[in-house]
């Protein structure tokens, strides 16, 4: 019988990735690292310690440009995009008409533009719906020759001083650009593992370089995508695809921290995104459902999919992201739930395999968020 495999995108870091001896699987279309020979274990702590080096290249980084460009970009997300600081950058989401969650994003403002950075697992859907609803208003470029690293960890800073030392003065989502490697990069320190660290846009050409230079570095090592998983969920970080999709609102996902006062019902510019009217509705009314934190009081991993029950065995949620947090050194998930079982402190079971494991509602992120606020 023939089979017919998706051809799959390699990153510019492909041969090194091989040359390191990561395992490489299939990921939102790209072949991508998920481990090294290390393991995926010590590549989280060596991250949680150190520093490690990610590749997310296949991520998409778009520019808009042109005057009205903060302002149109306000017409798609509910966050403040026109009074955005120079330099400084923004966590935001598209919604649709029913207040779902299209993709999450990065917006930064480069003064006489907007740099956007999307999803691999989106991109393409996400550049769409900016050329189809932007277009008119402003320049939509995707920077397809572009490579992204990303830095993560509290050796990060100290890297990236011997580097380029204007990086030290950074704080926590300001962006800048500074020469690595003989060319301009466009940096941000931020990052998606709950550590200090840093994103370094760089040309395509020059990437393979750029990590070669910063492997070079004793504290940093490669890391893969699955530690950048067992990461992000210690860092109580959502997962589109996972922990928001279509069918979510930020109010349901717990990102109402997300939504900018500026375009809130008594904010300076209330609505005027997709979804709007719902999205306020529910900050105002609550929601019926919601994310919560779960720590699992067993060491079987509670994973995605799995269902919640009351003590009468009712189901009341699911998980939606869940595995073995190797810094807390216990099973940990993310699910949503009734929102009368929202309340910390509140004990459920997860039915794994028919049995049930009984599961606590946390607070999130499970082990504390580094970020250099200055």
């Amino acid at each position: 019988m023939e089979t017919t495999t998706q051809e799959l995108a390699f990153t510019p870091l492909y041969n090194l990735h091989k040359e390191l001896g990561a395992k490489m699987v299939p990921f939102a279309g790209y072949s991508m690292p998920v481990q090294y020979p290390t393991g995926v274990l010590k590549e989280h702590n060596h991250t949680r310690t150190q520093a490690g080096l990610f590749d997310v290249s296949h991520m998409g980084q778009v520019r808009l440009s042109g005057p009205n460009a903060a302002k149109a970009m306000e017409t798609l997300v509910p966050v403040d995009v026109v009074d955005l600081g120079l330099n400084c950058q923004r966590y935001a989401m598209f919604t649709n008409e029913q207040g779902g969650i299209l993709d999450d994003l990065m917006i930064s403002n480069g003064g006489d533009h907007l740099f956007v950075v999307v999803n691999a697992a989106c991109k393409q859907q996400d550049v769409a719906h900016m050329r189809k609803h932007l277009s008119a208003l402003c320049t939509v470029e995707e920077l397809s020759d572009r490579a992204l690293l990303a830095l993560q960890g509290p050796a990060a800073v100290a890297v990236m001083a011997r580097l380029a030392p204007s990086t030290a003065k950074m704080i926590f989502m300001e962006t800048g650009k500074v020469t690595l490697v003989g060319v301009e990069c466009f940096i941000s320190r931020s990052g998606y593992t709950g550590e200090d660290g840093y994103e370094i846009s760089v040309p395509a050409a020059q990437a393979e370089e750029l990590a070669r230079l910063l492997l070079a570095q004793p504290e940093v090592a490669p890391i893969g995508l699955g530690a950048r998983d067992s990461l992000r969920l210690e860092a109580g970080l959502c997962l589109y695809g996972h922990d928001m999709d279509t069918n979510t609102t930020p109010v349901e996902a717990s990102l109402a921290w997300a939504l900018s006062k500026a375009r809130r019902a008594d904010g300076a510019r209330p609505g005027g995104y997709p979804g709007a009217d719902i999205i306020l509705r529910q900050l105002a009314e609550g929601v019926a459902r919601k994310r919560v934190g779960l720590l699992v009081k067993d060491r079987m991993p509670v994973r995605e999919g799995a269902e919640l029950v009351d003590a009468a065995g009712a189901s009341v949620g699911k998980v939606t992201s869940g595995g073995f947090g190797p810094t807390v050194n216990g099973p940990v998930a993310m699910a949503y739930v009734g929102i009368d079982f929202a309340k910390l402190g509140t004990t459920l079971n997860a039915i794994v395999r028919g049995k049930p494991i009984a599961v606590e509602v946390v607070k999130t992120p499970f082990t504390p968020q580094r970020y250099f606020r200055g």
